[in-house]
């Protein structure tokens, strides 16, 4: 069996773990507090973080770092993105001389560096990015945990490393594809958070689903914008890792961004929505380097820029409408896609593209 460990027991790591013990796969689980190790280990639970779900037997669980990583053939890393590096300090002498892959399946940039998660695993462990790999999806933990069939994107630069990863994560309710568009995977899982936080404030102010389906649709392609600017392909933002993603976060009560984007529409202050979150709502802490980025790329993102002036407090909920903000008052094309305007059918081939990847197993239909 494959040993893998898994560093960070919240909702997401817990969930991956059970789906790689799920594939076959033996998981020690890494919690940095020893009653959860304990619950996980002898009680097969997770009761604050996935309520009412039992555990696979090949799932164990410790709290120290140096008995989960023994031996590991594959390790995840689901660590807030504010603190990887600072968690990584302690991994990087216990993985200097192996040269297992490891998975990142965080979705954030580090807020002091604009780093993605990749870029941070790569300077904090030393390691070969080839090594390296990330996982993105329209993943909500619990659905995933309670066995509801999902897919995901796993991307590396090295087409062995994601496909090595692939094949340890998928079982008969999981299913990964591959890509090595390692921008645009790692992107599209931070901008739909963002999307997301957009979607909650027009929520909680009590918009409906014309506001919402057109934020949705117009965030599709400022998060195309974006992610092709600082060296995605398109396709990629079009697939799991982006459309997949952002509908099932922005659709969803699970999703902790689009809770905390709720909380921000009924009045909440930015530091009481913190404090209500049991989670990281990773959205929040993206706004403000994904802005840093998109300014010096020459992008322009109405929808965040507008989020982060709910955020700051400078604007009211109330008035949010991204999606009607334009230069000047002249009629535009409608651009449904990267650099282009009136094309009319690009969300249709995105969904489109999506339905022929469940249906051919990600052959003959493009990368995820």
């Amino acid at each position: 069996m494959t040993r893998v460990a898994v560093l960070g027991a919240g909702s997401w790591g817990t969930t991956f773990g059970k789906i790689l013990a799920d594939g076959g796969a033996n998981v020690v689980m890494w919690a940095r507090r020893p009653e959860l190790a304990n619950e996980i280990h002898t009680g097969k639970r997770n009761t604050k973080y996935l309520p009412g779900i039992n555990l696979p037997r090949t799932m164990t669980a410790t709290s120290h770092l140096a008995e989960a990583l023994e031996g590991a053939d594959q390790v995840y890393l689901s660590i807030p993105s504010q603190s990887l590096r600072e968690n990584l300090a302690g991994v990087r002498p216990l993985l200097e001389s192996s040269s297992v892959p490891v998975v990142s399946l965080m979705k954030g940039v580090e807020k002091r560096t604009g780093l993605r998660m990749s870029q941070v695993i790569e300077q904090a462990l030393g390691c070969d990015p080839a090594r390296i790999a990330v996982a993105s999806g329209p993943n909500l933990a619990l659905e995933i945990a309670q066995e509801q069939p999902t897919a995901a994107v796993i991307s590396s630069i090295s087409p062995d490393t994601a496909e090595v990863v692939a094949r340890a994560a998928r079982n008969r309710y999981f299913r990964s594809f591959v890509n090595t568009d390692v921008i645009g995977t790692e992107f599209g899982g931070v901008l739909k958070n963002l999307i997301a936080v957009a979607i909650g404030i027009v929520d909680g102010v009590g918009y409906g689903e014309n506001t919402k389906a057109s934020i949705i649709t117009r965030g599709l392609v400022e998060m195309t914008d974006f992610a092709v600017a600082q060296g995605a392909q398109p396709e990629t933002l079009q697939g799991l890792a982006g459309l997949g993603d952002l509908i099932a976060t922005c659709q969803s009560p699970l999703s902790r961004n689009n809770t905390a984007g709720r909380l921000l529409g009924q009045g909440y202050k930015f530091q009481d929505v913190v404090a209500q979150m049991q989670q990281t709502a990773e959205g929040l802490a993206s706004v403000a380097p994904i802005l840093q980025l998109a300014k010096a790329s020459g992008v322009q993102m109405p929808i965040v820029e507008q989020v982060k002036r709910v955020l700051d407090g400078t604007m009211n909920p109330r008035e949010i409408a991204p999606h009607l903000t334009t230069d000047d008052d002249t009629p535009q094309g409608e651009r449904t896609q990267h650099g282009q305007a009136g094309s009319g059918g690009a969300l249709w081939r995105s969904l489109q593209r999506a339905f022929d990847q469940f249906r051919h197993g990600g052959r003959g239909s493009g990368l995820a």
